[in-house]
């Protein structure tokens, strides 16, 4: 079978498109025919060597399909069954073996496209949304990276749970994506400042979170935007790592909180992880929640797909089709 291989980590120069022997179900596992499969941020993080990975590896953490083949002690699934999964390497490729435990299955009015695109993305906004700071109705959010994979789902969710939500985007058609998706206001931070914006937009009071996947360029002004008792998420670290920062400055601050947490937590065990991509696939088959699917690559180009992460040249998700 294909599939996208590193075998040092650096650039996208390192991701080579090459056969590899076809795995096979272990006793718990289930093979899994790949129909779609989602680039994520933290795969460009795992490929540069920000976060280690055992290599040579096969790059990508979620994806859907069919299932081909069930090991002899799988109960959850048959042959056949509509299958996605995240937060297991190997999903740039035709074939993955699977532990059913990691496994959930995609209802019949959800397209594999969507099972793909919404198993990391969105139960991080779902995990972000209803557990690091479950959002009531009355709050205020801050979102970075509004036109983003999760941060398009993240403004629908705290949309839905009655929050009032401020974006940051760099350009104006990714602000008027982040407004299609609910956002209540937009900043350009390429053109205005975003501190002094929420500022003035809360007349001073600030948000009651901060979700941040930027990083090192927004961290220390996000926590400036936060009212007293405000919670500041940070969940990536698009332009890199915050490696400096005092704890004792959120005191005078007002108080604050600090987390830095990870779908691999929020879905450790195999009811948190039903919970939340049943809400998120009962959603988008509701009509509640939108995904946005436009930049698919054949798996053979999945180097020019994270060139095209990394040069925020995408708006929503980016699909891999093997």
């Amino acid at each position: 079978m294909k599939a996208v291989r590193i075998k040092e980590h650096g650039g996208s120069e390192v991701m080579s498109y090459e056969d590899v022997e076809q795995p096979q179900a272990t006793a718990s596992e289930v093979l899994i025919k790949v129909e779609a499969a989602g680039i994520n941020y933290i795969d460009t993080y795992q490929r540069s060597g920000l976060y280690q990975i055992s290599l040579p590896a096969t790059l990508g953490l979620e994806a859907s399909g069919t299932v081909a083949q069930i090991g002899s002690d799988v109960s959850r699934f048959q042959v056949g069954d509509r299958v996605a999964y995240t937060n297991v390497l190997g999903a740039y490729a035709e074939y993955a073996s699977v532990d059913q435990d990691k496994v959930v299955s995609i209802p019949d009015a959800v397209s594999f496209e969507e099972g793909a695109a919404a198993m990391l993305q969105g139960c991080t906004a779902h995990y972000l949304s209803q557990s690091t700071y479950p959002i009531k109705r009355g709050d205020s959010c801050l979102i970075h990276a509004a036109a983003g994979g999760v941060g398009l789902i993240l403004i629908q969710m705290a949309k839905n749970a009655g929050a009032y939500v401020i974006g940051t985007v760099s350009t104006e058609e990714k602000a008027e994506l982040a407004r299609a998706a609910g956002a209540d206001e937009i900043i350009l931070y390429t053109q205005t400042d975003f501190e002094a914006e929420v500022k003035r937009i809360t007349d001073g009071k600030g948000v009651n979170v901060v979700y941040d996947s930027v990083g090192k360029t927004t961290f220390e002004k996000s926590i400036d935007c936060l009212q007293r008792f405000g919670y500041m998420v940070l969940y990536g670290n698009a332009s890199g790592p915050v490696t400096e920062f005092n704890p004792a400055t959120l005191g005078p601050k007002g108080s604050l909180f600090l987390t830095r947490p990870t779908l691999f937590d929020y879905t450790a065990d195999r009811e948190s992880l039903e919970w939340r991509s049943g809400d998120v696939f009962k959603w988008i088959a509701e009509g509640k929640l939108t995904l946005r699917l436009e930049h698919f690559f054949a798996l053979a180009d999945a180097q020019e797909a994270h060139d095209a992460l990394e040069g925020r040249k995408t708006a929503g998700k980016i699909i891999l089709k093997p």
